[in-house]
């Protein structure tokens, strides 16, 4: 029954009216195998986190992330759903034009384009695009100088758990050179969006965002439509609004976590435009407002009641898989001996952060495929001065007046020459590599 969030109860079961070739078959009164408030049962919140009881007590929280577990994407699933008839490449070069040169540029623009178009550009009342772009100063200083080093890592992260990450093991995207394409993709889609004026309407950050959605859309449909693989009743709904809020609000979460340390309850406001800028950015990848709180505490909540809300489980044939091809792919640009220096270094950094992830605990870590050995932590250490010292302090002087302007100016130069390094993002994924064997390693 639906008390606290009604709205959100509304959109999850519309799906079904609005997109019945789709999602007919799910019923999205019953929630799927990988959502769990058994306490006896053991969740992906790990016990030196946060204590569990108490998120499974309160029941308003438990009914948020329930519903948004079976949350896809109301305006760009329609879209995506077109492949049949315009192909991948016919949807992404209207998706393009439309954001570049409006939706009337489009000749005869379906109108699950207008309506994606349409959604995105309805900002919210709550947006203050100029706390965003403040916020957007901020990001660009790690975007530039430390997501370098972390990036790898954070995206080991998302394949910790069997059920949240089997949409990407679907995908085929993280074998071979496509391993490389996705982080590297992950990467420039961070990276931009913090440019200044990019998450404007004419922004290309805009246009980025746009980008993910359709590929998330696409990993939807193919997941439901072409793989024969994919469960409902076990796994839900593919890549839910639920598992994308973590990637679109980690800079944000290890603020507020830091902050409670600290005996603090309130964002400095600094960290308040970097809420603002990440907020937004999510909003223009689809996420509901009901999963973006504005408070150290929601920050925390939010995180913590998806993590203990959803059934453990590390199929190494899955998350073991996928975490082996992210660390063996190789992201820079060339081989000269700089750049196998610094993919070891970025490797090694990956591998700490990845550590951070699984509590310091070095045996798990190695049994996930990701282990930190002596070498690791000897290039972690001889770097860290440079690399921690060059970010913290541009951050504390780029704050400045006399020095902002400048620092800002270095840091987007710097940030494009990451971008650069980065590749051209495509923002694809192709149905050929979704599986058709039937899998049923989940219960």
């Amino acid at each position: 029954m639906t008390l606290h969030y009604p709205d959100l109860a509304t959109r999850v079961r519309d799906q079904r009216e609005r997109q019945p070739d789709l999602y007919g078959a799910i019923d999205f009164d019953r929630a799927p195998y990988r959502f769990t408030d058994d306490a006896a049962v053991e969740s992906a919140l790990p016990q030196w986190v946060a204590e569990r009881e108490p998120i499974l007590a309160d029941a308003r929280i438990v009914e948020l992330i329930r519903t948004a577990t079976m949350l896809g994407d109301a305006v760009a699933d329609p879209y995506a759903a077109l492949v049949p008839r315009y192909g991948v490449p016919g949807l992404i070069g209207m998706l393009r034009q439309a954001c570049r040169s409006g939706i009337d540029s489009v000749a005869d623009a379906p109108e699950e384009l207008r309506d994606f178009i349409a959604s995105m550009e309805a900002t919210p009342p709550w947006v203050d695009m100029e706390l965003v772009e403040k916020g957007a100063a901020r990001a660009r200083v790690s975007a530039a100088f430390l997501s370098p080093f972390l990036t790898r890592g954070a995206f080991l992260a998302t394949f910790l758990n069997t059920y949240s990450a089997l949409p990407m093991a679907l995908t085929g995207a993280l074998s071979g050179r496509r391993a490389e394409r996705r982080v590297n993709e992950t990467a420039s889609f961070f990276a931009v969006t913090t440019l200044p004026g990019a998450l404007r309407r004419d922004g290309e950050g805009f246009e980025a965002a746009a980008m993910v959605r359709l590929m998330h859309s696409m990993v939807r449909y193919n997941a439901l439509v072409r793989s024969e693989q994919w469960d409902p009743d076990v796994y839900g709904v593919p890549v839910p609004q639920v598992d994308q809020m973590p990637a679109g609000l980690i800079n944000m979460y290890l603020l507020a976590m830091a902050a409670s340390r600290r005996g603090r309850t309130e964002f400095t406001p600094g960290e308040r435009a970097l809420l603002e800028f990440s907020r937004y950015r999510c909003f223009l990848l689809g996420l509901p407002e009901e999963l973006l709180p504005t408070t150290v505490e929601g920050i925390i909540e939010v995180f913590h009641a998806r993590a203990a809300l959803l059934r453990d489980g590390f199929d190494d044939a899955t998350c073991g898989a996928l975490v082996r091809s992210t660390m063996e792919a190789y992201l820079r640009p060339g081989r000269s001996w700089f750049d196998r220096a610094a993919d070891s270094v970025e490797r090694s950094w990956s591998r700490a952060f990845f550590l951070g992830f699984c509590g310091g605990n070095r045996k798990k870590a190695a049994a996930m495929s990701a282990p930190f050995g002596i070498g690791d932590a000897v290039r972690v250490a001889l770097t860290a001065p440079f690399t921690l010292g060059r970010f913290l302090v541009l951050n504390i002087v780029g704050r400045r007046p006399a020095f902002r302007k400048r620092l800002d100016a270095y840091t987007i130069r710097v940030l494009k020459r990451r971008l650069v390094t980065y590749g051209n993002p495509e923002y694809t994924t192709d149905s050929r590599n979704y599986p058709s064997a039937q899998s049923t390693g989940h219960h």
